[in-house]
This record gives structure tokens, C-alpha cells and sequence, in this order.
């Protein structure tokens, strides 16, 4: 079987209903990446581990403030999967502006409040490697902190740096 390319990545992570809910968004991609080659895994995981680096930003941890009051490590890790779930043009729009991601519909709702989290998206290549090799893929760390200033978190400020989010998701 062939190397797993970038665009390939992006084809196998890329959610293909996004009204999905985020269990059915991990099962899809598990069964996806259940057919490649271990190789093919390793690769897969490292454009993840990428992506998830690109995405520590404290504009992005802004964003997922404003859409859904994220306010902890763990949280903007799950944000940031969700964020790689919705492919390669919303991700790198986000990149280079955070506030794109009110054009971003639909967003999944969990009790009648936005969710756009996907936890353990990340893990998914890892652990089906470890379940054929019992062996673990190396972690790589997305970073000490957020790439860049962090975000203010006052009302006056959010609406200023996010005003297409705001309007759309604070309360």
C-alpha cells in the first residue's frame, strides 16, 4: 500500500455528516482507519499530532471560549479535534482567522448548548495501532502553552476579537 499522504489525512479525518454527533464522528473515522496498513497509522497519527500543534493557539482557545465557554486544557484539546473534524478549509481558515468558525454550521448541540468538542479524536489511530502491535505510538505534545497572547475574556473584549462568534453563540 502507498504512504499515507497530507490530503489523504484530510480525507480520512474530515467528518462527512457534520450534524453528526461526536461518538458517531469516532466511529466513523475508527472504521475508516481500521483498513490502513500499521505504516499508514503511524503517518496518519503524526499529520494528527501536527495539526492539533498548528491549532494551540490562544486565538482558537478565544474562539472555543466564546462557542462553548471552554475554559481548560482538556476541553481546548477536544475543541481542537473537533476543529480537524471539520476539514482541511474550516481548519486552516481558523488558522488565520478564529471568527471564521461562526460560518461554521451546524455546530452539534448537546442539552440545547453548543458542543463542538470530539473527545479522544486524537487517540483513535493510536489505539487501534496498540490493539494489532501491542505497542504504543511515541505521544507528541502539542506545546507548554497556547501559540501567541492570551485572549481577554471580558464580554467588551470578545465581541471586539470575535464579533461574528459572539453575536452568534454568547449568552
Amino acid at each position: 500500500m502507498a504512504a499515507l499522504t497530507e490530503q489523504a489525512f484530510w480525507d480520512l479525518v474530515t467528518a462527512p455528516d457534520l450534524g453528526l454527533d461526536p461518538e458517531s464522528v469516532s466511529e466513523n473515522l475508527k472504521a475508516k482507519l481500521s483498513d490502513l496498513t500499521d505504516e499508514q497509522l503511524i503517518a496518519f497519527d503524526k499529520f494528527f499530532g501536527i495539526n492539533m500543534r498548528k491549532c494551540f493557539t490562544w486565538d482558537l482557545f478565544g474562539a472555543a471560549f466564546v462557542m462553548a465557554g471552554c475554559n481548560d486544557e482538556y476541553g481546548f484539546s477536544e475543541f481542537r479535534c473537533w476543529l480537524i473534524s471539520r476539514g482541511q478549509t474550516v481548519f486552516n481558515n481558523a488558522l488565520t482567522n478564529a471568527d471564521s468558525l461562526a460560518q461554521c454550521s451546524p455546530v452539534y448541540y448537546l442539552n440545547e448548548q453548543p458542543y463542538p468538542y470530539i473527545d479522544e479524536y486524537d487517540l483513535i489511530a493510536g489505539l487501534l495501532y496498540e490493539e494489532r502491535n501491542d505497542d504504543e505510538l511515541p505521544f507528541v505534545p502539542s506545546g507548554e502553552q497556547p501559540a501567541g497572547k492570551r485572549f481577554k475574556d471580558k464580554p467588551k473584549y470578545l465581541k471586539q476579537s470575535y464579533p461574528q462568534l459572539f453575536q452568534k453563540y454568547w449568552q
